[in-house]
């Protein structure tokens, strides 16, 4: 996973509001593979950003990838 990739999250957050599935974007890379999303409306206002193992993230694909 890189900088502006989409992804998906695979656990909730509760204390951001935040459930599984909901879809963001990398905004940040940190060190020991976490990863910063933010999450926006559909209006591309910012509701939520927060800090992801990358354990807790699956990339989503908007083209073919080779498996």
């Amino acid at each position: 996973m890189k900088l502006l990739d989409t992804v998906a999250i695979l656990e909730d957050m509760s204390e951001k509001h935040l459930v599984r599935g909901q879809v963001g974007v990398i905004v940040e890379v940190h060190p020991d593979e976490h990863f910063e999303i933010e999450f926006c409306n559909e209006e591309g206002e910012t509701f939520a950003q927060a800090v992801f193992h990358k354990s807790a993230l699956i990339p989503l694909h908007y083209s073919q990838v080779a498996a």
